[in-house]
């Protein structure tokens, strides 16, 4: 018979040999608008997923899809709190924090997904994310270049559009980022802001006409039964940043770190390619409805959004160091 002391002592060295015992567990919370069944809902729970794998169960995390645990602000609130650790969405809703965050998505600007992953992996941007997890106790986790979103933009539409010369005066939802406001007012819009989560209703009762979206994302939000109109326009690549709690995810030892990293980077590899094919297999399933499709011809666009950008530069109102990253990224090195 074991005596109670003895008893004492093995359980000790059982919690040191097993620290991630289910016992021992810790939980995080992931929350993100998605709904759980569209391709990045699905690479979210992966993700979730491969952490507790690859952390033999010493971290769980559990997933709250379609905005459950709030809006954008709400969230980034609870990220900073520790309430919620993960937050995967675009890296520019970081700019409250540091406001030339934004231009990691400026419209209409970069050449190709390639000149934009140089762009992203620059010292420029590396001082923003540094900044932001300075001012914020936000950091952002993995190369969110890797995790694609889209893999393209469109916009989807009430009526036609061809053009250029179609998007003046067209209602056009917008997220709540000025610089992606400014430029669709100068091409030509009425711009609304409205929560992604609105936007079906919204077109339905005329609020709006259009919404820009991932092509992935358009029919798991059903936005095609309201606006039948997909038009593909490139408006910039898209990534998904993993934003985490700063003081959580710096509190882990390097092997944790490692591990959750593994199973990014392996996340992100596999759903690339799913989110290609998920994106056409979509699209000839929405032709069967009725939902028409094409690629227009952005080269007016691009030329307009020129001026635009060149009227900032003149007037200094882009962030210091933009310029002359996008131009020495515009080829690989």
């Amino acid at each position: 018979m074991i005596s109670f002391k003895r008893g004492l002592v093995l359980a000790a060295v059982a919690v040191l040999a097993f620290p991630f015992s289910s016992a021992m567990a810790e939980t995080w919370r992931m929350a993100h608008k998605q709904t759980a069944e569209s391709i990045e809902g699905k690479m979210f729970q992966a993700f979730a997923d491969k952490i507790g794998e690859k952390t033999g169960g010493g971290i769980k995390v559990e997933v709250y899809p379609s905005e459950q645990l709030g809006k954008d602000d709400a969230i980034l609130e609870q990220l900073q709190l520790g309430t919620v650790h993960l937050y995967p969405e675009g890296g520019a809703y970081l700019r409250k924090w540091v406001p030339d965050i934004t231009f990691m998505s400026a419209p209409f600007l970069f050449q190709d997904r390639d000149h934009w992953s140089r762009f992203m992996a620059s010292d420029l941007v590396a001082g923003w994310l540094e900044q932001i997890e300075a001012e914020a106790g936000i950091t952002v986790i993995g190369d969110q270049t890797k995790m694609v979103r889209g893999p393209y933009r469109v916009m989807v539409t009430a009526k036609p559009v061809a053009g250029l010369e179609d998007i003046e005066g067209l209602k056009l939802r917008m997220h709540p980022n000025e610089l992606a406001a400014a430029a669709w007012r100068h091409l030509g819009a009425e711009v609304r802001t409205l929560a992604w989560t609105d936007v079906y209703e919204s077109i339905g009762r005329g609020i709006v006409e259009a919404v820009n979206s991932p092509i992935a994302l358009v029919e798991s939000m059903r936005f095609q039964e309201v606006a039948p109109n997909i038009v593909r326009h490139n408006e910039y690549p898209q990534g998904i940043a993993f934003m985490a709690n700063a003081r959580v995810w710096n509190g882990l030892d390097d092997e944790t770190r490692a591990q959750i990293l593994e199973a990014y980077d392996e996340v992100a590899s596999e759903f690339a390619p799913m989110t290609a094919a998920i994106a056409d297999e979509a699209i000839a399933r929405m032709k069967e409805t009725g939902v028409t499709y094409q690629e227009i011809d952005t080269a007016p666009i691009v030329a307009k959004m020129a001026e635009f950008y060149a009227e900032m530069d003149g007037k200094g109102e882009l962030p210091e160091g933009f310029v002359s990253t996008v131009r020495a990224t515009q080829v690989a090195q």
